[in-house]
């Protein structure tokens, strides 16, 4: 059960209680993430279609140059759902202690980083994601593999995750 804006949805059958006893609140990322993704699918399988279609054209004849649409067009609706479940499965949460980011439909994981191991925070946004208006938070640790990242966010809610991790992390590792 989704409760809220995308940005503040809470699924309380996938939420443990932390060692505090409190649910954690988790944050859905923003929509404009599925759009982009949702865009770039279209577009690339458009561009397969074609160069299929091309090929089929001039090897076969024009009239095979149809069938390369429907691999595309099958290939279309499949991401389009999928997509749309991996968005719906990505989510972060800010604890006490921690950050704890969640994702994947399949096979679930949750990633927790807590925040005195942080060693940097920074905040990356390539041309396709700058043009959408997003923004995605990349976390460093001194364990390889508890490196995280959290994708798409709007990039005031990044600057203002990079700023409060950064400002946690600085004050958790001052005390070791």
């Amino acid at each position: 059960m989704e409760t809220g804006s995308p940005h503040d949805r809470r699924d309380a059958a996938d939420t443990g209680t932390t060692a505090q006893g409190v649910e954690p609140v988790w944050t859905g990322l923003p929509p404009g993430l599925l759009r982009m993704r949702r865009l770039l699918l279209v577009a690339w399988l458009g561009v397969i279609a074609l160069t299929g279609g091309l090929l089929l054209g001039l090897l076969v004849g024009p009239a095979w140059a149809a069938f390369a649409v429907l691999p595309s067009a099958a290939a279309a609706v499949w991401g389009w759902v999928l997509l749309g479940r991996n968005w719906r499965s990505w989510r972060y949460a800010e604890r006490a202690d921690d950050l704890l980011i969640s994702r994947g439909v399949l096979w679930r994981e949750e990633t927790v980083v807590p925040y005195g191991r942080m060693q940097l925070v920074e905040v990356t946004s390539g041309p396709v994601e700058r043009y959408f208006g997003l923004a995605g938070v990349q976390l460093h640790t001194a364990a390889a593999a508890t490196d995280a990242a959290i994708p798409g966010l709007d990039p005031a809610e990044a600057e203002r995750l990079r700023d409060r991790l950064t400002e946690l992390g600085e004050a958790r590792s001052a005390g070791l």
